[in-house]
């Protein structure tokens, strides 16, 4: 059975609601309004997903928190969003065609990171975007933001680590590529048309569980005087390396 986190995008507090609901290319599969809320906004609200098509479910304010999972900001409303291209990593290695070339996100809590790596890698036609549900920042409105709403029809694939992805990547013939400081450049390496491309964390970078599988390391040439590069600016050099070399969508 596949958990709901694999197949929806869950948004909180009134206006990224109220946003998702007017939007005509998402599909809402359901609204969840704190027993609590009252007034304008909630009358709003069920106004809105009345005139979708919605359904409004009731639960108390305890229960939205906990599945928002962000008790500050969810204002005791959120939606369920179908993502249609969410799918468990597992299921997609196990499909008739798996993708050729996929990031795997290790270790990286910046919603802004990770919202950015999933528009510019989605933008550069890759066939997938490993964000496991632990060690990762959390698909909320924050990461929808930094994608400007791409994160809703990514190619996200789910599983619970990245190590858990390293070992079903490596175990299904992808080569397993690290990016760090270090490591053969980029732009000279010989690289297979199945490949896995690891974006280790802003902090630690790659986990050693993870490296431990890797294939090789890869870097970006800098020749001018900076150490290294933001995790999401290296994602988009990578990806449109990628463009480069093959063809996108394959």
């Amino acid at each position: 059975m596949v958990s709901p986190k694999d197949r929806f995008l869950t948004v909180y507090g009134r206006k990224p609601v109220l946003e998702a609901l007017a939007d005509p290319d998402l599909e809402v599969d359901k609204v969840i309004l704190a027993d609590t809320a009252r007034g304008p906004a909630a009358t709003e609200i069920l106004r809105a997903a009345r005139a979708s098509g919605v359904a409004v479910q009731r639960a108390s304010a305890h229960r939205v928190k906990v599945l928002a999972g962000n008790g500050k900001q969810d204002q005791g409303v959120l939606a369920d969003v179908v993502a249609p291209r969410m799918r468990p990593l597992a299921d997609v290695l196990a499909g008739r065609r798996p993708p050729e070339r996929v990031l795997v996100l290790d270790g990286i809590t910046t919603p802004a990171n990770v919202g950015m790596i999933l528009r510019t890698a989605t933008a550069a036609g890759l066939g997938g975007i490993v964000v496991p549900r632990r060690g990762v920042a959390a698909l909320d409105p924050l990461v929808v933001k930094a994608s400007a709403g791409v994160a809703f029809r990514a190619p996200v694939l789910r599983c619970a680590t990245a190590a858990e992805a390293a070992e079903r990547l490596t175990e299904s013939g992808y080569a397993m590529f690290a990016l760090g400081a270090s490591g053969q450049s980029l732009f000279e390496a010989e690289l297979p048309r199945r490949a896995a491309f690891v974006l280790g964390g802003e902090t630690a970078g790659v986990s050693e569980e993870v490296a431990e599988l890797a294939t090789g390391w890869l870097s970006i040439p800098m020749p001018g005087d900076v150490e290294s590069l933001n995790v999401a600016a290296a994602a988009a050099v990578l990806c449109f390396d990628l463009v480069r070399r093959f063809s996108p969508g394959e």
